[in-house]
């Protein structure tokens, strides 16, 4: 990852300093007295340090010699976690439960992963393990609270997400800077719908400060900060949070990225009323409905009354990359779909054709950063419901190459009929940080799926198939970091 400034712009960072000088101690200790306590202490330290290659290789070094040493083996599955080598992640986490299993960290550990490997009875089964181990552990909680909101039960998921976060709402992040950081404080909801910051937000650029709102009183003592990045994204799923993140905005004394005020005008029904009238675009219809509306024989009827034909897409409102989305093209879908979504609404979305010439769909991803676009990806399937990891680029070399023309060359692939319209959109949605999705009409217009903050930028897969895609990613990765670095710069705030 890219840094937007270097060291010698700040002065050094004094824990920096106290981690280097020791390390150095350690170094001296493992002349006289080696031994996997200490090894694992040093590669801990290296870490800390930015070192993130040398502490890896140390730690597989030191399971080669001891292979049941725990704390070797919850440091290293963390560090393989917080990298992105997730495979590797859940065989060491495995490993370590299978040798420890009272640690309930460790559970936590794997059951991180199997939740997001697809495998919710698997994560289940380790948290509540934790939990049995370790009543009060927070993680477990909140682990526990997010896979029983995937699975519908919200009233449970309440309950651990409390207990979770009501005991201590702030959370920081290890910096692993030697210069004097950005320091962020970062608002997030207990909800699935913030912004997915980690990537741009670099562990030796910014220290990190979370603070969960639903849990955070008036009285909450904030951290130093230099800028606020609220990182509350869905107005569907998260308006509790983000009304408490209003307080925060008003009396803030630095600058707000994305503040809560304009995210709360951003839901799907919004942002599709708003957009209704811009020149250049399509907005599909949107209507939210009760869902036992829709469970009967008249569901068609119902949805026809609010102006929809089938083919029609039904949505539980909140959630993202595809979960609880689908389309009902016969009347007996209708109650079919919706008896399979959670929650008590649906949103009701008119079907737009947005394939190309071969009858595939296709859908395009520009990230918004003050306003300007910044293309991220062109994705084309054969399935209606298109999203980049389940579309056919990988297999398909015309695929990539048509990618590759949409990032290089944007306003002439779409056309200025289109690029003026992704543009009235990012001015509507008026945000610091965030994105659009959308596919390319027969007429040059574009038809826009979403626009909102909570737009991922996902880093391409590594291998020379994918380098047409990396210029891209990080063009609209140091955008966002300089965006970030800059509103703190502007008020005299750093340095």
């Amino acid at each position: 990852m890219g840094h937007v400034f270097s060291t010698s712009e700040a002065a050094q960072d004094a824990a920096w300093i106290q981690r280097r000088q020791r390390l150095d101690a350690i170094e001296a200790r493992l002349g006289v007295e080696p031994g996997a306590d200490l090894l694992c202490e040093k590669a801990k330290l290296l870490d800390l340090l930015g070192q993130t290659t040398e502490a890896r290789s140390l730690y597989f070094d030191i399971l080669t010699e001891a292979p049941t040493h725990a704390a070797t083996l919850g440091a290293f599955g963390a560090l393989l976690y917080r990298t992105d080598y997730r495979g590797a992640a859940h065989a060491v986490f495995a490993q370590a439960v299978a040798h420890h299993p009272t640690r309930a960290d460790f559970r936590v550990g794997l059951a991180t992963l199997l939740r997001q490997a697809g495998d919710p009875a698997g994560a289940r089964r380790e948290y509540e393990a934790a939990l049995q181990a370790a009543p009060d552990l927070a993680e477990a909680h909140q682990g526990l609270g997010d896979l029983l909101s995937d699975l519908g039960d919200e009233a449970a998921a309440a309950e651990h997400r409390r207990r979770g976060h009501a005991a201590s709402p702030l959370s920081r992040w290890a910096y692993r800077g030697s210069a004097r950081p950005v320091r962020v404080l970062m608002p997030i909801s207990v909800a699935d719908g913030n912004i997915a910051a980690r990537v741009f937000l670099s562990d030796q650029v910014f220290a990190v400060t979370t603070l969960c709102m639903e849990f955070c009183g008036e009285s909450q003592i904030m951290p130093p900060q230099d800028v606020v990045l609220n990182a509350i994204g869905d107005a569907d799923l998260c308006r509790p949070a983000l009304f408490a993140a209003l307080t925060l905005e008003s009396r803030s004394t630095v600058p707000v990225i994305n503040p809560p005020s304009r995210v709360l005008r951003t839901g799907r029904a919004e942002m599709a009323a708003l957009l209704a009238m811009v020149p250049d675009i399509v907005v599909p219809r949107m209507h939210m409905l009760p869902r036992a509306a829709l469970l009967g024989a008249d569901g068609a009827t119902v949805l026809e009354g609010h102006g929809f034909r089938l083919p029609v897409l039904l949505r539980a409102p909140g959630f993202h990359t595809g979960r609880h989305f689908e389309r009902a093209d016969t009347p007996a879908d209708i109650a079919r779909v919706a008896a399979s979504l959670p929650g008590e609404a649906v949103l009701a979305i008119e079907c737009l054709d947005a394939a190309g010439h071969d009858g595939k769909p296709r859908k395009g991803r520009v990230m918004v950063i003050e306003g300007r676009l910044y293309p991220l990806h062109w994705a084309i399937s054969t399935h209606w419901k298109v999203h980049y990891f389940s579309a056919e680029m990988e297999a398909d070399a015309a695929n990539r190459a048509e990618e590759a023309r949409f990032l290089s060359g944007m306003g002439h692939f779409l056309g200025a009929r289109a690029v003026r319209g992704l543009a009235a959109v990012a001015a509507a949605l008026g945000l610091h940080y965030g994105g659009i999705d959308f596919g390319l009409l027969a007429d040059g217009r574009i038809a826009v799926f979403e626009a909102n903050a909570t737009m991922a930028l996902v880093a391409p897969k590594q291998g020379a198939e994918w380098a047409y895609r990396q210029a891209a990613y990080h063009t609209a990765l140091l955008a966002t970091q300089s965006m970030i670095i800059g509103k703190a710069r502007k008020e005299g705030l750093l340095f």
